[in-house]
């Protein structure tokens, strides 16, 4: 709520410095300005400073105003991930009713009602604020299942995507927080989306999120052994150079 407060006084001052600008723009044409072109930009401006300006700030901020960098928040989508325009043109568009036309009231008893805290925009963007500042760090911590460590030491998986790996490992962290129903549709869509990169493809009959939860072990232990593999050769590449060549002996200075 005081982030809204805080973006709302923003779009305010926004569109009441448009309007000014505009006003001293007719006082300066003296009577020549059209009064139908000044209606005309009035809707514009106000369209500028509801929708645009909100929805426009979100999506380069990835679900960031000035009112939720103040209080630590951030919009992410229901999975996770961040926001796109789409989501944030959604959450403007809806803001004009239930927060500019009703004062904020119709927002405050839906989200007072909903165990997330959204607001009708984020029930229609599949979006939902977060704390980003001071809340607790989950680690995750990913195993591949006991019933897939043979298929997993034996497959050919090609690195992940960044998308799909951060929407699989936020999946897995948020599971818990899901219904039944809506956790099982995530997990085949996510599997859906490794799948292309493993080869071969789980044994017939794997729970959608034991194979994510396989694919992701699975890539972080490679992606370790490799990169310990690369920092031994290159502790011996700089001992190679650092030596004399044809037995000299480096004299004490």
């Amino acid at each position: 709520m005081v982030s809204g407060a805080i973006d709302g006084l923003v779009q305010s001052a926004v569109f009441f410095i448009l309007l000014w600008a505009l006003w001293a723009f007719v006082a300066a044409s003296q009577g020549n300005f059209d009064g139908d072109a000044a209606s005309i930009l009035i809707i514009v401006f106000t369209v500028l400073a509801l929708v645009a300006v909100p929805a426009g700030v979100e999506t380069m901020t990835r679900g960031r105003s000035l009112g939720k960098l103040v209080m630590g928040i951030r919009v992410v989508r229901d999975d996770g991930g961040p926001v796109r325009f789409r989501h944030c043109l959604v959450r403007a568009l809806t803001g004009v009713f239930e927060l500019w036309f009703t004062f904020g009231s119709v927002a405050t008893v839906v989200a007072f009602f909903n165990s997330k805290g959204k607001r009708i925009g984020d029930l229609l963007a599949g979006t939902y604020a977060i704390r980003v500042r001071g809340a607790r760090i989950a680690t995750l911590r990913l195993q591949v299942p006991p019933d897939l460590a043979m298929w997993a030491s034996h497959s050919d998986m090609r690195p992940l995507p960044d998308s799909v790996a951060l929407a699989a490992r936020q999946f897995l962290s948020r599971a818990g927080q899901f219904t039944p129903d809506a956790r099982m549709r995530l997990a085949q869509q996510i599997a859906a989306s490794l799948e292309p990169y493993v080869a071969p493809g789980p044994p017939a009959g794997t729970h959608p999120e034991a194979f994510i939860a396989a694919v992701l072990a699975t890539r972080m232990e490679r992606d370790l052994a490799r990169a310990t593999a690369q920092e031994h050769m290159a502790v011996q590449r700089r001992e190679q150079l650092s030596r004399l060549p044809f037995g000299i002996i480096d004299a004490p200075k």
